[in-house]
């Protein structure tokens, strides 16, 4: 395998003075619904406890502590090193690190968990690779969750701050939906990829994997709690709208056209 390029280092920068990932689960009603959401859909897929998951893309370990509650061996992989030290609290090993060139052993993990990279590789041949190596790592026959953030998330989102109606933000959608980039040196976010399902169902068929399932996180609802929040100053955080929006995404479970809405997808297939 050549060695891939260093990771971006705006992508690095974003995480490690701008941005602090370590609470983007935990202090909005949305965010609390992707995580929510996140869980229980892994959750149907993963083999018991103790099994051994390798989570690629980890950031400050998040997933990574309540999959060592659950009573997981859990190893982190990341490349920002602000992330890795945030992850020693959440009981997994770690490593700093690249998903596109893991160095774990072939066939080594009962699960492997992509919930980050494919959001900041914008060349396809990078997202391959990364997806190529998960299934290198995880067992025959293990899950490989997928996580990619939605082609139209930007619009929804920026409809609910209302920050659409900046020309700079119009014009960074405008293109995230022509061609699913956020182009390195745009503000308001890193470089990032965002997903159509379909396109993430070829990428994974690309690299090995055949029947992928692909699961809206949040549903098609999540930006009214964005937007009531951000317009009310109210936390919604377990409110009857934050239970509704939950409900709403598991209902919205076995209709494919309602992936579009959502704000994440996670695809899930076997190795």
């Amino acid at each position: 395998m050549t060695t891939p390029p260093p990771v971006d280092p705006e992508i690095i920068g974003f995480y490690t003075e701008t941005f602090d990932e370590a609470t983007r689960l935990t202090s909005t009603a949305d965010g609390v619904l992707e995580m929510v959401r996140t869980q229980e859909l892994l959750r149907r897929h993963l083999p018991p406890a103790p099994a051994r998951i390798l989570d690629v893309g980890g950031g400050p370990g998040a997933h990574a502590q309540w999959l060592t509650d659950d009573g997981y061996r859990v190893h982190l992989v990341d490349p920002v090193t602000r992330h890795i030290e945030q992850a020693r609290h959440a009981g997994c090993t770690t490593e700093l690190g690249d998903a596109r060139k893991l160095t774990a052993a072939d066939d080594s993990y009962d699960a492997v968990l992509l919930l980050g990279p494919l959001y900041h590789l914008l060349d396809r041949a990078d997202r391959l690779q990364a997806l190529a190596e998960a299934r290198r790592v995880a067992r025959p026959g293990s899950p490989v969750a997928a996580a990619a953030i939605s082609r139209y998330a930007s619009l929804f989102e920026h409809t609910a701050t209302t920050w659409l109606e900046r020309d700079r933000v119009h014009d960074a959608v405008q293109d995230i939906l022509t061609n699913g980039r956020h182009e390195p040196g745009r503000k308001g976010f890193t470089a990032a990829y965002f997903h159509t399902a379909d396109g993430l169902v070829e990428e994974l068929r690309c690299a090995g994997f055949e029947d992928a399932t692909v699961y809206g996180i949040e549903g098609p609802t999540w930006a009214l709690l964005k937007a009531t929040e951000q317009h009310t100053g109210t936390s919604l955080i377990g409110s009857p709208m934050f239970r509704a929006a939950l409900a709403a995404a598991r209902a919205a479970e076995p209709y494919p056209d309602l992936l579009a809405a959502g704000s994440h997808l996670l695809a899930v297939a076997r190795a």
